[in-house]
Parts: C-alpha cells; sequence; structure tokens
C-alpha cells in the first residue's frame, strides 16, 4: 500500500457524461454541516474609521433599504430573500434561489 496520494481522474466527471442517476447517491453528503449566512450588505472603511466605531455607530452599507439579503453558503450565493419574524425570532423567507447549475458554475 502506498502512501502517496493518487490524483482522481476528474475529467470523467466534469460534464457529468459518464455518470447516470444510479452513480450519484447524495445519501453520503447529506449529513455534511455547512455554514449559511444572511449578507444585509457591505462596505468598505479605513482601519482609522474602524477604531472609531464604538456602541450607537451607524455605518451605510452598499445597500438600499428594502433590497433582497444575499444567502450565501459556505461564502457561495445561493439565494437571494427578505427579513421575516418568526415566533420572535428572525428567519428569511427565500424570493429567489439560483438554479443549481447556475452555482456551479460560479464554483468554476
Amino acid at each position: 500500500m502506498s502512501d502517496e496520494a493518487q490524483k482522481a481522474d476528474v475529467d470523467a466527471f466534469e460534464d457529468g457524461e459518464n455518470l447516470s442517476e444510479d452513480d450519484i447517491n447524495l445519501d453520503l453528503i447529506l449529513d455534511v454541516p455547512v455554514t449559511i449566512a444572511m449578507e444585509i450588505g457591505r462596505t468598505d472603511i479605513s482601519i482609522r474609521n474602524l477604531l472609531k466605531l464604538n456602541q450607537g455607530s451607524v455605518i451605510e452599507l452598499d445597500r438600499m433599504a428594502g433590497e433582497a439579503m444575499d444567502v450565501m453558503v459556505n461564502g457561495t450565493l445561493i439565494a437571494h430573500g427578505e427579513v421575516v419574524v418568526v415566533n420572535e425570532k428572525f428567519g428569511i423567507r427565500l424570493t429567489d434561489v439560483i438554479s443549481p447549475t447556475e452555482r456551479i458554475a460560479k464554483l468554476q
């Protein structure tokens, strides 16, 4: 048995041409944890201004009020949504889900 890792032949999987639905078993990854985050906006700020922030400071973001939030899974955009309140907790209602084809294309 060799201690060296062998390179996988990924060419056969690039377009899925050699895979049938029987070959794809998602059960293997269904319990893998991922990080989901909702992003309401971004901004650039200098370290000088960052150090001046204190309680009550307001940071202007690059989004307009009422604009959809980004739903990110492990840093990849998968959907857009709006904030809702469910049982006194914040939630998000998905308004637009990125197709799996587009998600895969963004990874490449």
